[in-house]
């Protein structure tokens, strides 16, 4: 009868406990969040008051009604952000949000609204803000991209991962409204790439080869520009004496 008794006990202390946790956590859940409560980590770039303005959320918002994802979008794409996870927690009570910022290599400009926009490109070739770039940590950029666009990261990509492969030192990337892709080279100076995404490492490869060979020959200083629109037919324009 008496163990009979101290598990009855028991279960109601059981039953007791989790229904007041889980009372408790409803309460926690429907409670508020105001700036103070996000604790922000990965940079100290940003300030709980970035979050907040960068947000379409109205704080403060109970915590149960924060759409974690739609923040995570927003704060990536108006932060400029390579990566950012926002969760919701209890104990301690708020958010947490960690930011993964973009590392800059290149200086760049946008048209937008027609009007030009100053940043950063990353290796991604992904534009960064340059209200957006933590400028202690700036390493110094040595190319400017011109014309940038969101359909031209992947070939920027290709051209950075290039760079640091081959021996070739560009200076600027140029993209025209229509797209046309022009590049200036230390020293083979104007290079035509055009239009055609699919072409741009091979024509690569072949900007390499001919800085190599070119140099062996002390010919660079006499080139105005490479044409290399059809790479199989390459065409090297060279100054009148």
């Amino acid at each position: 009868m008496k163990n009979q008794k101290g598990i009855k006990n028991k279960s109601f202390f059981f039953l007791i406990s989790s229904l007041f946790l889980t009372s408790l956590l409803s309460i926690k859940t429907l409670k508020k969040v105001d700036t103070q409560d996000i604790r922000i980590s990965g940079s100290e770039l940003f300030s709980q008051n970035d979050v907040v303005k960068n947000s379409s959320l109205n704080f403060p918002i109970r915590l149960i009604f924060v759409e974690t994802n739609l923040l995570e979008k927003e704060l990536k794409q108006n932060l400029s952000l390579k990566n950012v996870s926002v969760n919701r927690e209890l104990f301690p009570f708020g958010l947490k949000v960690h930011f993964k910022t973009r590392t800059p290599i290149a200086y760049a400009e946008r048209i937008f609204n027609d009007d030009k926009i100053l940043g950063f490109i990353d290796k991604d070739g992904s534009f960064i803000n340059k209200q957006n770039v933590d400028y202690k940590n700036l390493s110094e950029l040595t190319i400017t991209v011109f014309g940038w666009n969101e359909k031209f990261k992947e070939i920027l990509s290709e051209i950075f991962i290039a760079k640091d492969n081959y021996e070739f030192e560009i200076v600027t990337i140029t993209f025209s409204k229509n797209g046309f892709l022009t590049v200036e080279e230390k020293d083979l100076k104007t290079i035509l790439l055009g239009f055609n995404p699919n072409l741009i490492n091979y024509q690569l490869l072949i900007i390499n080869n001919l800085k190599n060979e070119l140099k062996k020959n002390n010919f660079s200083e006499k080139i105005d520009n490479i044409d290399l629109t059809d790479p199989n037919k390459p065409k090297i324009k060279v100054f009148k004496p």
